[in-house]
């Protein structure tokens, strides 16, 4: 596979590559150029000189360009689900339903796009303008700088690429060098559909190099980055030495409240969703599992009855259920947790053993709230630590202990305890009788804390991604 530079295949100019292994297996299943610094200059370049040539083409004329590219998408998505899931990890069902994801979003930010109308500010409305009419309106900011994780690598493609391009700008994706492959083939379809060469790029190689080189870029106008808390201070530290615009959404370790009047075997066909999903690899998942202590006893019976009998196994057996962590390096941090997490206190009553990169789905019982996991340890994988309260007091209090924000949820019957819990809960979105694995298209998508800066969605993308303009037709009147 190769990087997409000014609209064209493009190897390293040192000719190195990285290999990208299957993590369930430890087999290669290609090979990216890994770009030097030079080639990043390069690509910088070469998207700042597109940009304006882009930003020309009317939205109307984007917006085809878009569905173009959905047929390719089409054309071509039962092989880009197979690279996915080889690649990541992830169940061959869950990488055709991402894909199946961008369609949905593509059309979604094109519909938005073609309404964003701008507006007039009359003469008159403010004392002493009676013969002076605004004219306010968006332009786009230049070159953004998309850098996207391992975990969901074409939705966050698709919440990236497609409100950049359609805002007028350049787009620049940075992949995680776990899996950068089915990116580099859905920036080279955007190529194929009809976008400026030059305006939708792709650069590969490890973040940090490549993704310091590029978002270190005085000609980076925007980073929009997904990622570690880690990483996105660091970026935040870089962007503000050229004043650069900055989107970041970050980590988090989501409360999943279980009160005394809720619907256990609704929490429990909610876990499976939101814990279990692309075997726990998910910044929004609810990771902390807070259960009234009258209920705990029959949650955690149904949970391990339920976990237990998941099938976990080969991500491209289309019976398998839970796959693989992203690589082994990542399984054996997951693996590090379960045991600090015994130690603190916890009792593994399912699960909790490692082989290569898989990872039982784990419960672990009788955590204390004083533990690591009960507020800024976020586990990255199948694992579901059970904390108890006596009163719904005591389980805001402990969700809101972590220095994360970036969901959470609550299960009970009574719509005004829930709405209490929603308005307290330190988060940026909040879910009642869910779990907080949830994210539509359309909604605002960001959180409080040192889970990020700014938002994502369709409703309010194109604020982060443009520039607001006035213009003053003074005494036109």
């Amino acid at each position: 596979m190769k990087m997409f530079i000014d609209g064209t295949a493009t190897d390293a100019s040192d000719g190195k590559v990285i290999e990208v292994t299957n993590p369930a297996t430890g087999e290669v299943v290609d090979t990216v150029p890994a770009a030097t610094e030079k080639d990043v200059a390069r690509a910088v370049a070469k998207a700042k000189a597109a940009q304006p040539v882009w930003a020309a083409v009317p939205v109307c004329e984007k917006a085809e360009i878009m569905m173009k590219f959905l047929d390719l998408v089409e054309r071509d998505k039962e092989d880009l689900a197979q690279t996915l899931s080889a690649e990541t990890g992830k169940p061959i069902v869950e990488a055709r339903a991402e894909i199946a994801n961008i369609p949905i979003a593509f059309k979604a930010f094109s519909e938005r796009a073609k309404h964003l109308y701008g507006e007039t500010i009359p003469a008159g409305m403010e004392a002493g303008q009676d013969k002076t009419v605004l004219i306010v309106k968006r332009e786009p900011l230049g070159v953004v700088a998309c850098v996207i994780p391992f975990n969901f690598p074409c939705d966050l493609f698709d919440q990236k690429v497609a409100p950049a391009l359609l805002a007028g700008n350049a787009a620049i994706v940075k992949p995680s060098t776990d899996n950068p492959l089915t990116l580099c083939k859905l920036t080279a379809l955007m190529g194929e559909a009809g976008v400026t060469p030059g305006a939708i790029e792709v650069v590969t190689g490890p973040g940090a190099k490549v993704g310091e080189w590029l978002c270190t870029n005085k000609d980076v106008d925007l980073i929009t980055l997904t990622g570690s808390t880690e990483v996105g201070i660091e970026t935040f530290k870089n962007a503000a030495e050229g004043m650069t615009h900055i989107a970041l959404e970050l980590g988090g370790n989501d409360a999943f409240i279980v009160l005394e009047d809720a619907d256990v075997d609704l929490a429990v066909d909610e876990l499976m969703w939101g814990r279990m999903y692309n075997t726990g690899q998910v910044c929004c998942a609810s990771k902390r599992f807070l259960i009234h202590e009258s209920r705990v006893a029959e949650f955690t019976e149904k949970a391990v009855a339920r976990i237990g009998a998941l099938k976990q196994g080969s991500p491209q057996d289309e019976s398998t259920e839970i796959g693989c962590l992203i690589s082994e390096k990542a399984a054996k941090k997951v693996e590090e947790q379960i045991e600090l997490t015994v130690k603190q206190g916890g009792k593994v009553i399912l699960g909790g053993k490692r082989d290569g990169a898989f990872i039982e789905p784990t419960v672990i019982a009788d955590v204390p709230a004083t533990a690591d996991v009960a507020s800024d340890m976020e586990i990255f994988g199948p694992v579901v630590p059970i904390i108890t309260f006596k009163d719904v007091d005591e389980a805001i209090e402990i969700a809101n202990s972590s220095k994360f924000g970036l969901c959470g949820c609550v299960f009970t019957e009574d719509m005004k305890t829930a709405v209490k819990v929603c308005n307290a809960l330190e988060c940026g979105g909040t879910v009642i009788n869910g779990a907080s694995f949830f994210r539509s298209f359309e909604m605002p998508f960001g959180g409080y804390k040192y889970s990020g800066v700014g938002t994502e969605g369709v409703l309010s993308t194109f604020d982060e991604m443009t520039h607001t303009k006035s213009i003053v037709l003074k005494n036109i009147l």
